[in-house]
Parts: structure tokens; C-alpha cells; sequence
């Protein structure tokens, strides 16, 4: 299947493109390829239904009926089109009727229209506006200035995309971001720079995204005021519905008489979580670094602590963005610590032997009343 996704530089005025069921813009450089979005709101195999892409509204674009469209004897498609233009075949059962249009030329600008005219209950018809742009120079030719960032897809399922954005030759060294449609920033670990020769940096940055949505890639160069972005639209035919924890658990690692070392594994995590140990009291317990690793569409987090006290420690995930949480707890008792059931049998034993010797005692010294009292008796005379 081919990759689901379009990079492009955008150097015009980029309006936001959306999902399947409202209108939106996609805009690209001349000589790129345009990815329009059609899919329904909800999963549908369309594989059986007929849809018809057509610009204003007259030119044929693409035409799908089940088993026939343009690319395999069908006759019809407008000459302007051919044979540049594809769909994605084995998404048609996710119910994905998008198309790409191949080298975009600026005469592609329009209006585009996806309809399913014998969709049951009723019809349905999208519109995307397409807006080529002639490839343009930066005429104000900042030395140093970043040019183009490229983004790639390096690994793609259902329900997430791990995207690469790369700038080359940058000086001075540029701010690195990537962001949603609404101008969100996604959440990405620290990227990767190098030096090259030049004085200039390449860096690289990476981020797992979860939702069908046009990403961008920002370059910012604040000190010579100077900014540049590329883009990539991403379709994921079923998107979590968070990204919340999918499995976390705590264990005692190892045990000595200095005290006893603990480690809480927290997998599939998305946006990146807070991990951290606190007693029974909620105080924060001192930890080594956490092992953090990405993985598919979350991370995947060890952190370890040494804990030197007899009480119940939890490890707390937090994700802020998602408003989150979750934990897992243990009871421990370090070696040289006398366990809980242990300080209770003590305690125990203690009360019982005292109130015994008590008992004892008032016992002796009721006798010995008695018999005192029962001697002074006896010396009455008759």
C-alpha cells in the first residue's frame, strides 16, 4: 500500500485541512503530490459502493465502482488527470476513498468533490479545496537561513504514525517543532543535533502521532528572524481513543540490610507520563533516572528507587495532557526492619505479660488481706 502521507514546503497561506465530514484546504508546491482526503466518519467497508471525485464540479477525476475505476479500463477520467491520479485500495474496506494526484501542476487549483451517490441511509458528498503553488526562492537570502526541513513516516500502523522531520546546514542552531493543524505542539523527545562543516547544524526530531490530522513541522530561527515549515497529512483508520497507560507494574528487584530496591515497568504510554515513588504518607521517594524508551505509538518507562523503611510504596503514572492516573503499590520490609505482624505479636506479648502480672499480684495481695483480716478475727475472745 502506498505510504499515507505528503510532504511538502508551504511557503503560501495554510488554512488548516479536516477531517472527511467538513471542508478543509490542502496546499501544495507545484511538482508535489496532493493527498485529498474522503473517508467516512465512521470505519465502512466501501469496497461494494461507488464514489466519484470530480474538480468544480464537471471534471472527471476519479471514479470507483466496485472492482472498475480509471486506472483499470475504465473510460471517462479528464484528460488533465491521466493517469496521475491513484486511491488506496486496501483501505477501501477502513472506508477511505481518498486519492493522490501525482507532479500537481498549478492548473490542478480548485474545488474537489468526493461523492457516494447510492450510500444508504443517504448520499454523501465532501469538498477539498486544492491550492498549487509555484515553486518560489527565498529572495531575502539569509545566510545561515534553514531551507526546506523534510519530513518522512518511519513507521505507521492503524492507530499511530512515528513522523521524522530532518533540517540540514542551519546556523544558528534552529528550535525544532512539530505541531498539530491547530497550532498544538506534539509531544516529542529531545531531538538530535550534530555539527557539519560550515558552522552549521542538522537536526533531527522525532514524534508518534495518534490522530488523522495535517502535521507541521516548524523551524524556527528567532535571532534572524527567519522561519520555515514543511507538512505530511496522516491517516490512521482507527485512532485510540487516549493514550493512557496499557500496563504498569511494581517489584521488589533485590533485597539487602541497607534496604530494598524496587522497579516500576510502565508500558505503552502516550502522551510521555510522569513516573514517580511515594510511601504511604504521598511524599515522593528519591529514584534513579528512568530508562526511557519509544515504542510503537507510547514509551515505555523503568524507573527504580531504594527504599529503606517498612511501609506501602506506590508508583504513580501521571499524564496531565490526557488527565490521567494511574498506580500500582507494594509492602515491603527491609531486612533488620521488623515486619508489621511481628511488631504486633511483640506488642501483644508485652501487653499480656504485664496485665498478667498484674492479675497475679492483685491476686496475692487479696489472699494475703484475707488473711490478716481472718488472724485478727481469731484473737476476739469468746
Amino acid at each position: 500500500m502506498e505510504r499515507l502521507s505528503l510532504a511538502c514546503l508551504c511557503l503560501l497561506t495554510w488554512s488548516g485541512m479536516t477531517s472527511a465530514d467538513g471542508n478543509g484546504r490542502v496546499v501544495v508546491k507545484e511538482g508535489s503530490d496532493a493527498l485529498l482526503p474522503c473517508s467516512l466518519s465512521t470505519e465502512r467497508n466501501i469496497i461494494g459502493e461507488l464514489f466519484d471525485w470530480k474538480k468544480d464540479g464537471q471534471r472527471e477525476v476519479f471514479m470507483y465502482e466496485p472492482g472498475v475505476h480509471y486506472n483499470n479500463g475504465r473510460s471517462g477520467q479528464d484528460e488533465q488527470f491521466k493517469p496521475r491520479v491513484s486511491h488506496f485500495q486496501d483501505e477501501l474496506k477502513n472506508g477511505n476513498a481518498s486519492i493522490i494526484i501525482r507532479n500537481t501542476k498549478v492548473a490542478d487549483s480548485g474545488n474537489y468533490t468526493c461523492v457516494f451517490p447510492h450510500l444508504q441511509p443517504q448520499s454523501q458528498t465532501f469538498l477539498i479545496e486544492l491550492v498549487v503553488g509555484p515553486i518560489l526562492k527565498d529572495r531575502r537570502n539569509i545566510p545561515g537561513a534553514a531551507t526546506e526541513p523534510y519530513i518522512t513516516t518511519i513507521d505507521q500502523t492503524n492507530n499511530w504514525s512515528l513522523l521524522q522531520c530532518l533540517v540540514r546546514g542551519a546556523f544558528p542552531k534552529p528550535k525544532v517543532e512539530f505541531k498539530d493543524s491547530s497550532g498544538n505542539v506534539i509531544p516529542a523527545p529531545e531531538p538530535q543535533v550534530s555539527e557539519r562543516g560550515g558552522g552549521g547544524y542538522n537536526v533531527t526530531l522525532k514524534a508518534t502521532v495518534t490522530k488523522t490530522d495535517t502535521f507541521r513541522c516548524v523551524v524556527t530561527q528567532e535571532e534572524i528572524h527567519h522561519q520555515v515549515y514543511a507538512e505530511t497529512y496522516v491517516f490512521l483508520p482507527t485512532p485510540p481513543k487516549n493514550g493512557a497507560a496499557q500496563k504498569m507494574s511494581v517489584k521488589i528487584l533485590h533485597q539487602t540490610n541497607d534496604g530494598i530496591l524496587l522497579q516500576c515497568e510502565v508500558e505503552g504510554a502516550f502522551p510521555k507520563p510522569k513516573v514517580e515513588f511515594k510511601d504511604s504518607d504521598g511524599n515522593v521517594v528519591p529514584a534513579h533516572e528512568a530508562q526511557v524508551s519509544e515504542r510503537g505509538g507510547g514509551y515505555d518507562i523503568i524507573l527504580q528507587a531504594t527504599v529503606t523503611k517498612t511501609d506501602t510504596f506506590r508508583c504513580v503514572v501521571t499524564q496531565e495532557e490526557i488527565h490521567h492516573q494511574v498506580y500500582a503499590e507494594t509492602y515491603v520490609s527491609p531486612k533488620g526492619f521488623p515486619t508489621g505482624w511481628v511488631v504486633g505479636l511483640l506488642i501483644t506479648f508485652v501487653i499480656s505479660l504485664v496485665g498478667g502480672g498484674l492479675a497475679v499480684h492483685c491476686f496475692w495481695r487479696s489472699k494475703a488481706k484475707k488473711f490478716k483480716e481472718g488472724s485478727q478475727t481469731e484473737r476476739v475472745p469468746l
